[in-house]
């Protein structure tokens, strides 16, 4: 990230619900080329997944879950340079949307990750819960496809889809499902936040012309068409150490 992008990054800051945490960040990313598939889910299914202390976000007293499929790139820590065969890779994360001390952030149910050593290494160091899955990415103009299997756990996803250059005038629901700016993860017994910035995300018209998914959650069933559906060339990300909650 050059000097302009950094400083870009930090001066906008409107759009955030709290403030730019003042302590230094600690690493760096970019989420690229991001599909955002989103459904409505009973809040009693989602309930049994969500870490004590934390609570289930709702909009308008419904729940969600998202799978957001992109391409995370030139990810590293602060003062270290990216190195591409274990900074870019493909990345699919299924989440649904928590609270915290009225911080509303996102909590993953599932990520998928492209490259085995890439999984290994932002568990370790994320405590996050990567899996290696075998993905694979075509992208041809403004035409994508994007495949994923994580065999063991029986996940599926497939998407074929075109991607337009037109704006989406975002929605107060388009809002709550995009604009998050810290997420949870539970480790035994403890509860941690990273705190994330980024500008908003830009939204863009995408068609689906084929999609199916395969995964289950309890008794939550992702096969059926997403409510909501939506694409963005995507976001450079600063994300600070995780804060121990609980």
């Amino acid at each position: 990230m050059n000097k302009t992008a950094k400083e870009r990054l930090f001066q906008s800051v409107s759009h955030r619900p709290w403030p730019i945490p003042t302590k230094s960040w600690s690493y760096y990313q970019e989420w690229n080329h991001a599909l955002f598939l989103h459904w409505k889910v009973e809040p009693g299914l989602l309930e049994p997944f969500i870490p004590k202390g934390l609570e289930l976000d709702t909009y308008e007293g419904e729940a969600w879950i998202s799978l957001v499929a992109f391409t995370m790139e030139k990810i590293r820590p602060k003062n270290l340079p990216a190195f591409s065969p274990v900074s870019n890779f493909h990345e699919i994360n299924i989440r649904t949307y928590v609270t915290h001390n009225n911080k509303p952030g996102v909590y993953f149910l599932n990520i998928e990750a492209q490259k085995l050593v890439s999984a290994k290494l932002s568990k370790l160091l994320s405590g996050l819960p990567y899996e290696k899955a075998k993905m694979i990415r075509i992208q041809k103009n403004i035409f994508q496809e994007y495949t994923s299997n994580l065999k063991k756990k029986g996940f599926r996803f497939s998407a074929k889809y075109t991607v337009s250059n037109k704006p989406v005038p975002k929605t107060e629901l388009d809002l709550w499902l995009t604009e998050r700016y810290c997420l949870y993860l539970d480790r035994g017994l403890k509860t941690y936040m990273y705190e994330i910035h980024h500008l908003p995300w830009e939204l863009l018209e995408v068609e689906m012309n084929e999609i199916q998914t395969t995964y289950r959650f309890g008794e939550i069933d992702l096969k059926n068409k997403p409510d909501r559906v939506h694409y963005s060339p995507g976001v450079k990300v600063l994300a600070w150490k995780k804060e121990k909650l609980l």
